[in-house]
């Protein structure tokens, strides 16, 4: 069995700069990119919001700049998915995809969250060029366009909110006839003039050409079918921490966020870190979670160096 001093769980901005500090430190880290290698970014277009580039970035092309630093630091970059963890005892053992098992001294989560989407055809296709899970992310290039959110809970009205701030219309879909919002978030969407809400529908189909979305095709509960113009569609109906393969060791919170120590990104297991968005419910931005995987590779040279 391979032993090693660091290792480091997803390839994401949390999991890369984890792995640059981690490399910096000396700490030999191999890096296992999970399922999806860069994460969420490489289903981004354009980023605007990551500090340094004036004119903005590829969500692709920074995680291949940011791999490509750790790589050049030292990091050993991998192709696997960890499928199953031991983590009762140092070394930490874990077991690969291939039925590979591995152990580590000192072990970092950054597994991520994936957005939960509504399984259509046409969201898949359209993932990227109009559809987005991320305002915040993606809002900005939707400027005085007409735009839609689907969802009814805090989330959803945050990212309503977040868009009728730039955007010419907001429609809220909203598959049952009430909000699941606090009353607070309720009364502001509601108090919010270009935001429409659109009682007890369901989202059909998403409809778009070669240059992306155009709109969305609705039904109502009374079997109603209608369209709506858009050129943005985003899902707000929540995130699924990707951190099954740990939780029977690291404490979670009730949504599966493993939960860390203060700001620190220690969990319940010593020598085991968190880092981005599988740790993180409220903020799940690259910059953040970038920031975080700076903390647990911090967290475990010095847990290393104890």
């Amino acid at each position: 069995m391979e032993k090693m001093k660091c290792l480091i769980v997803g390839g994401g901005p949390a999991g890369y700069t984890a792995a640059i500090y981690a490399s910096r430190a000396n700490l030999s880290p191999v890096l296992y990119e999970g399922i999806q290698p860069g994460g969420q970014l490489t289903t981004t277009t354009d980023i605007e919001n990551y500090p340094g580039f004036e004119n903005g970035i590829g969500g692709q092309a920074l995680m291949d700049a940011m791999r490509a630093q750790a790589v050049r630091l030292g990091t050993d970059i991998r192709r696997g998915i960890v499928t199953k963890a031991d983590l009762s005892s140092r070394p930490f053992r874990l077991t690969l995809d291939s039925g590979e098992e591995v152990s580590a001294d000192a072990l970092i989560i950054a597994t991520g969250a994936t957005a939960r989407y509504l399984g259509l055809e046409s969201e898949t296709k359209f993932r990227g060029m109009g559809v987005s899970a991320c305002a915040t992310c993606d809002g900005f290039f939707y400027r005085n366009r007409d735009v839609a959110v689907v969802g009814g809970g805090d989330t959803a009205c945050e990212e309503a909110s977040y868009l009728a701030g730039i955007c010419k219309k907001v429609y809220m879909i909203v598959r049952r006839d009430v909000l699941r919002a606090s009353q607070a978030m309720q009364d502001k969407v509601m108090n919010t003039p270009n935001i429409e809400i659109l009682w007890n529908c369901n989202t059909q189909e998403v409809l778009g050409d070669l240059s992306g979305v155009t709109g969305a095709r609705l039904k109502r509960k009374d079997g109603e079918v209608f369209d709506i113009a858009i050129d943005g569609f985003f899902l707000a109906i929540g995130h699924h921490p990707n951190s099954e393969v740990f939780s029977t060791w690291v404490r979670t919170d009730e949504n599966g966020y493993i939960i860390t120590d203060g700001k620190t990104s220690r969990t319940n297991v010593e020598g085991v870190f968190a880092a981005g968005d599988v740790q993180d419910p409220l903020y799940r931005q690259a910059v953040t979670a970038a920031a975080s995987g700076c903390r647990a590779a911090m967290d475990a040279e010095k847990f290393l160096n104890m």
